[in-house]
Parts: C-alpha cells; sequence; structure tokens
C-alpha cells in the first residue's frame, strides 16, 4: 500500500525530471530572405547550447502577423514595421516593438535569356518600365541602347514577383518608388504590392524556380538564391551613375554609413555611395522589448534563451554571414544593437546580465 501510495508521487518527480532535462525550443517565422542564414545560425546555435529553434520561412508578411497573433517567439522580417504599426503594436501590447538587425543582403535583379552570357545593365527607370509592362520584348530598344554588342533574343518579357507578403518585395518596390515617379504614382511600394503584370511565385525560391524554368522571364531574389540556383543578374545604374553588380562589397558599401538610428530602423536603397549596391538592404528579427507581454513565452526561461540568441547572433554569430553571401553588420549597427538588447526584459526584469 505504501508503494502504492508513493507511486503518483514518483510519476510527478519523473515527468518533472523530464521537463527540467527537455531542451529548450524557441519558435519564429517570417523572412525568406534571410532563410539560408538563419537555418545556419540556428544549427550552430544548437549544437554550442542545446537551444533548439524552428523557424518558419513564409515570408515577412507572415512573421508579423504571427508576431502580432502571439504564435511565435519572433517574427522576421526585411522590411521595418511603418511608423503606424510600431504604434499600433504599442498601444496592443503596452510594449515596444524591437528590431534586431542580423544582416545585410543584396536584391538581385534575375533574367532568363539563352544564349547571353554577359551580364545585362538596367537603370531603375527602365527596370520599373519592364516591371510596369510597358517594355514587352528582350530586344526592345531601351534595353539595346544600355546593352550594346549583346544579341538580345526577340522572347517576351515574362515579369515574375512575389505572390505572398514579402519583406523582399518591400525592397524591392521601394527602390523603384524612389527612383521612377511612374511606378511610384501607379504601384507604390510595401510587402504586397497590386502588381500591372506577371506571375507570381511563393517565397524567394518560387521566384528563382520560376525564373530558372521560363526563358524569357525577369524577377527578383535575394543574391544567394540567384548564386544557389545559377540564374545570370543584372547590373543597375546607382546614383552615382556607375553600373554595379549585387556582391559582399557593394552592399558594405551600400552600409558604409555613419548614422544608426536609434531603432534601427533604416533604409539603404537608392544608396548615394559610388561603389554601393542600389537594392540593398539589413534584415531584422522582431521581438516584444518585455516578452512577458508575448504568450507565446511560457517561461522566463524560454525569454533568457531568445535574448542569448541575438546576442550571439549579432556579435559570434556574424562569422558565418560572408561565406553564405550576407554581409555583416556593421559596427554602428552593432553598438545600437547592443544598447536594445540589454533593454529586454520579461516582466520589467532584465533579461542580459
Amino acid at each position: 500500500m505504501v508503494g502504492l501510495k508513493r507511486a503518483p508521487f514518483i510519476a510527478a518527480l519523473f515527468a518533472l525530471g523530464l521537463a527540467l532535462a527537455a531542451p529548450l525550443t524557441l519558435t519564429g517565422a517570417g523572412a525568406t530572405f534571410p532563410y539560408p542564414l538563419y537555418a545556419k545560425y540556428f544549427a550552430v546555435y544548437q549544437k554550442l547550447t542545446g537551444v533548439r529553434v524552428n523557424y518558419q520561412s513564409i515570408g515577412s508578411g507572415g512573421g508579423v502577423r504571427q508576431l502580432f497573433a502571439q504564435t511565435v517567439h519572433f517574427g522576421a522580417s526585411d522590411a521595418p514595421l511603418s511608423d503606424a504599426k510600431v504604434a499600433e503594436f504599442k498601444k496592443r501590447f503596452k510594449t515596444e516593438v524591437v528590431h534586431v538587425p542580423t544582416a545585410l543582403g543584396a536584391v538581385a535583379v534575375v533574367y532568363n535569356l539563352p544564349g547571353v552570357q554577359k551580364p545585362l545593365k538596367f537603370t531603375g527607370e527602365l527596370l520599373a518600365e519592364v516591371f510596369l509592362g510597358k517594355v514587352r520584348t528582350w530586344n526592345d530598344p531601351k534595353i539595346a541602347e544600355l546593352n550594346p554588342g549583346v544579341r538580345l533574343p526577340p522572347l517576351p518579357v515574362t515579369v515574375v514577383h512575389r505572390s505572398d507578403g514579402s519583406g523582399t518585395t518591400f525592397v524591392f518596390t521601394e527602390y523603384l518608388a524612389k527612383v521612377s515617379p511612374a511606378w511610384r504614382e501607379r504601384v507604390g511600394f510595401g510587402k504586397s504590392v497590386s502588381w500591372p503584370t506577371g506571375l507570381g511565385g511563393k517565397g524567394n525560391e518560387g521566384v528563382a524556380g520560376m525564373v530558372r524554368q521560363t526563358p524569357g522571364a525577369i524577377g527578383y531574389v535575394e543574391l544567394v538564391y540567384a548564386l544557389q540556383n545559377k540564374i545570370p543578374f543584372a547590373a543597375l545604374k546607382n546614383r552615382a551613375g556607375r553600373f554595379v553588380l549585387p556582391s559582399l562589397a557593394s552592399v558594405k558599401a551600400a552600409a558604409a554609413i555613419s548614422d544608426f538610428p536609434p531603432d534601427a530602423r533604416v533604409s539603404l536603397t537608392d544608396t548615394p555611395a559610388p561603389e554601393g549596391y542600389p537594392i540593398a538592404s539589413f534584415t531584422w528579427i522582431l521581438v516584444y522589448q518585455d516578452m512577458a507581454k508575448n504568450r507565446a513565452f511560457k517561461s522566463r526561461a524560454q525569454a533568457e534563451a531568445l535574448a542569448e540568441l541575438l546576442w550571439w547572433i549579432v556579435h559570434d554569430g556574424q562569422a558565418y554571414n560572408e561565406p553564405l553571401h550576407y554581409a555583416r553588420l556593421p559596427e554602428v549597427a552593432v553598438r545600437v544593437t547592443e544598447k536594445n538588447l540589454r533593454a529586454l526584459t520579461f516582466g520589467g526584469e532584465p533579461l542580459l546580465r
């Protein structure tokens, strides 16, 4: 009888021991732009600490929605939240949203033109005309004028764009809106826009796949997707008048800024840097400043694990950026981010010591 009475107590202790021994798991969702890098970060970090991170690469729009719905510990976006969204977040959750920059990348303009080996050149204005549907064939005089000596086929132009809410789309359309009044007035910019023409692909991988399989296609993807899929990409004329290919060097040049805002929300598109690529961007992880306000957290331990992961990404994790064709954070961004990470709390108590 004594043994039977003790059985529930022993079972409870055993269950508690299993719970304590179970590795911490964090969940996040959002941008496909940095997914190859995040997959590397999280695999390395699990080996180092045992902390697991389940990340859903569903697009920036989906990541922001899940952060607001409190179904994930963190969101991820290539587009910073607008002033209106920041204000809505604070009003609803009684805490701030913190933008944590993790890396920089480039949005490459990719195309599929059989027989064309030399990288094509585009101005921002011409690129806007293509995506507005005003340039219909690849041998159009406007494309030929910028690319003398290139034998352009008379293929129809097939525009490929994102079908999901996308930070990559935000960066690309923000650039077009800056350089083309016609684009700004007709389409504007955002994570989702009303495309005048073209086919939709889901995620960077979806757009890359459609361009690769469609002769005459043109689209936009994060540089690593172009490199992985061996898809040619264009040189774009920057504000200084130079045609620049997306690369680590040209992204770093675009990111060589002396002033970094305290909330880490900054745009790099249409850079004035002479060697800078004009469609470069930071990418961010988004978290609640007071993580206790996010119902996804079941314990302070989870909140501490996320704060420590973010600190690692901004410091040691940066070593994994450049091998995967993402630029490291500039020192000015690291300093601002350190201050913001030290302000993270759980129930008002600091998470990092």
